[in-house]
């Protein structure tokens, strides 16, 4: 293909956030009587938009979550940023060093995409082209967040690349028409994620971010 649109996944791919996010959310879910482990959410929810994650947990508890639920694992989360987040290996050499047009395009809420990026010292490698599933009616696995990137950057669907980690988001590029490079060099895939990610419509399966390269040169 000719490639004219990276589009990078943030959590997962760019920044080794996921079991910091899923730590925190198994925690707050457990003391509440809705007993779940990290590696659990991981499998499930991960590049899931939150907000439909918790209505999946809602229904399957059968009563709302405390009202603060959600503000209070932000908090917790914001906190872990700042003491424990570390970017992917490679990442910045990697948005560095691509010349074609790139983005982000995440399910993660703006202020903890961008916090997230500013803590690993990404955010100037990508502003302004961070697109969040808020801007969008359906996040992944629709393809509606993957759409709008593409619009906004002025690609053809069919001439995008994405970079995912998660099953949620390979279904989203296989459903926007998009080639989709698999991402297993996070902490929080454990093995046979590979084989979870191309089953879901990833093209080729990397550990090393950097291997991205060989595919947009």
């Amino acid at each position: 293909m000719s490639v004219q649109l990276v589009i990078f996944d943030c959590d997962g791919v760019l920044i080794d956030s996921e079991l910091i996010a899923c730590s925190a959310d198994a925690e707050a879910l457990t003391a509440i009587g809705y007993p779940i482990t990290a590696a659990e959410i991981v499998r499930r929810f991960a590049g899931i938009p939150s907000d439909a994650v918790y209505q999946t947990i809602e229904a399957e508890m059968g009563r709302p979550l405390p009202q603060d639920f959600d503000e209070n694992v932000k908090q917790t989360v914001y906190e872990k940023y700042r003491t424990e987040l570390h970017p992917i290996d490679g990442a910045a050499e990697v948005l560095s060093s691509i010349t074609l047009p790139k983005c982000i395009a995440s399910s993660s809420a703006p202020a903890k995409l961008t916090l997230g990026l500013v803590e690993t010292g990404l955010y100037k490698l990508v502003y302004p082209h961070i697109y969040s599933a808020s801007l969008v009616r359906h996040g992944k696995p629709h393809p509606d967040l993957f759409q709008h990137a593409a619009l906004a950057m002025g690609a053809d669907p069919a001439d995008c690349l994405v970079i995912e980690d998660s099953v949620a988001g390979a279904t989203a590029a296989r459903a926007a028409g998009m080639e989709c490079i698999g991402f297993t060099g996070g902490s929080h895939c454990e093995s046979g994620h590979g084989d979870l990610l191309r089953s879901a419509g990833a093209d080729t399966i990397i550990d090393d971010l950097r291997d991205v390269l060989a595919h947009v040169s």
